[in-house]
């Protein structure tokens, strides 16, 4: 356990560890049968694949999409949260934090899934934090509605806002230019029940899913790594807080970018460059003469991530305030700057990824049958053809890709269902409204509820581990 977190712990401390860490992977194991089952349903209802291989190669494709996707979400996932909670020194308000926040998000994942509702775990995810952002508000000394980093909100809201419209528009709109250009009847009728589609037909819809999968576990599967690294920061900061893998190179580049960030403030807006001189000050000292992070004393690493931290949110606020003219250049170089910066503090090991993939993989091999159910059936007034499977398996592949390069979380489940309703208006079949408007309220109620839930649970928690 040692070489793992990097540092012996005591036994309680390892047992608190172990069970935070078993609570992230059992989300992102719920993620996967709850998220994922949307990527396998056409391939299913269209007989482009048996059930147990398209989840098994489903499973697979998730496990490689949280590999190779990068960790872009994962850190916009965590910088939702209050800058005074990433700051924290207090291992007890960080491990309610996640706990929080992780069990709210579980218990509306499951009591979607249980009826069969494609609800969407980012959502689900992002109202939890929402709602920890709140009731940490609601201490004393705090003001209601501080404890949100409202920004990062609003960015995120947009895209999961836009995502479904994105999704219905493009995948109607997919669907007519394929009935234009392909006018092989076999793509719009309901599949033969007793034998596969053709070949070209059974390679594009098994493609589509593997693309959905792999894109599905490079965006939801960062949320995971994400909420795992919170874990690990909060309860092991000496190993976890910041990457002591980077080369001498890259900790000079970022003494010379905090150097420049510092020099722009005190031209541009000297009364703010005071608030950050302090934690400039302390970046300066600890990096000055490193070869590598692990030279520095293990109970200065959190110091120096929450020194970090504190610069970036000092940057974001200097550009938000209306006040204060930020010359376009400026700006550029100060996100540039920045992003060298948190270099330091933004990574994860190898095996937080692996053991990610592994439980998003993992439960897309089970317990996918609820949601597949609804979208292959209950959706539409006739049965998924192969060119509606295909056309918003196109769409939700292609816009959770760019998210996941851009670092927006989006849901998988609203792209994806919002797509299936576009291809089954398109091809003029209509739709179940009592299925949509379950699901409808489903999409609409998560963001409450989560926070609701999320909310409540850290105020509880505060009183055990604070």
């Amino acid at each position: 356990m040692e070489s793992l977190f990097g540092t012996p712990l005591e036994t309680g401390t390892l047992l608190l560890l172990l069970l935070s860490l078993a609570i992230a992977f059992g989300f992102e194991f719920v993620n996967g049968f709850h998220d994922t089952a949307n990527a396998v349903a056409t391939v299913i209802y269209t007989k482009s694949l048996s059930p147990w291989r398209a989840v098994i190669w489903s499973g697979f494709c998730n496990f490689s999409g949280v590999f190779f996707g990068g960790i872009g979400v994962a850190m916009g996932i965590i910088y939702l949260l209050p800058t005074e909670l990433l700051v924290s020194k207090s291992a007890g308000a960080g491990l309610a934090m996640v706990l929080s926040l992780l069990l709210g998000a579980i218990l509306w994942n499951l009591g979607t899934w249980y009826l069969g509702l494609p609800a969407s775990s980012s959502h689900t995810l992002i109202g939890a934090i929402i709602g920890v952002g709140l009731a940490h508000s609601l201490l004393p000394g705090h003001t209601f509605g501080s404890g949100v980093n409202w920004t990062k909100v609003r960015e995120t809201g947009l895209a999961l806002f836009l995502s479904p419209l994105i999704g219905f528009t493009a995948s109607a709109i997919l669907l007519w230019i394929s009935k234009t250009v392909i006018p092989d009847q076999r793509l719009y009728t309901k599949p033969d029940e007793k034998n596969p589609p053709p070949l070209w037909i059974r390679g594009i819809l098994i493609l589509t899913c593997s693309g959905v999968s792999f894109a599905h576990g490079s965006n939801d599967g960062q949320k995971g790594i994400g909420l795992v690294m919170l874990i690990l920061i909060g309860v092991v900061p000496a190993s976890f807080a910041l990457n002591t893998g980077v080369s001498k190179d890259q900790i000079d580049q970022s003494l010379q970018a905090i150097t420049r960030i510092d020099a722009t403030i005190k031209r541009i807006a000297p009364a703010q460059s005071e608030k950050i001189s302090a934690p400039v000050a302390g970046v300066v000292a600890a990096l000055t003469g490193k070869t590598s992070l692990a030279d520095l004393p293990r109970e200065q690493r959190q110091d120096l991530r929450v020194r970090i931290i504190t610069v970036d949110s000092a940057v974001k606020d200097l550009q938000k305030n209306a006040k204060i003219t930020v010359p376009g250049e400026d700006a550029a170089n100060l996100k540039k700057d920045v992003a060298k910066l948190k270099e330091l503090t933004d990574f994860a090991p190898y095996w937080v990824k692996v053991a990610i993939a592994f439980a998003l993989g993992l439960g897309t091999m089970i317990g996918w049958k609820r949601i597949v159910v609804t979208i292959g059936e209950k959706i539409g007034k006739d049965h998924l053809t192969y060119g509606q499977g295909a056309s918003a398996e196109l769409v939700a592949m292609s816009g959770i890709g760019l998210a996941s390069y851009f670092g927006l979380p989006v849901s998988t489940t609203h792209v994806l269902s919002s797509g299936i309703a576009g291809t089954m208006v398109a091809q003029g079949s209509g739709l179940q409204l009592s299925t949509v408007t379950k699901i409808a309220s489903a999409w609409v109620l998560t963001l409450p509820a989560a926070m609701l839930l999320s909310g409540t649970l850290y105020l509880l928690l505060r009183l055990v581990f604070v």
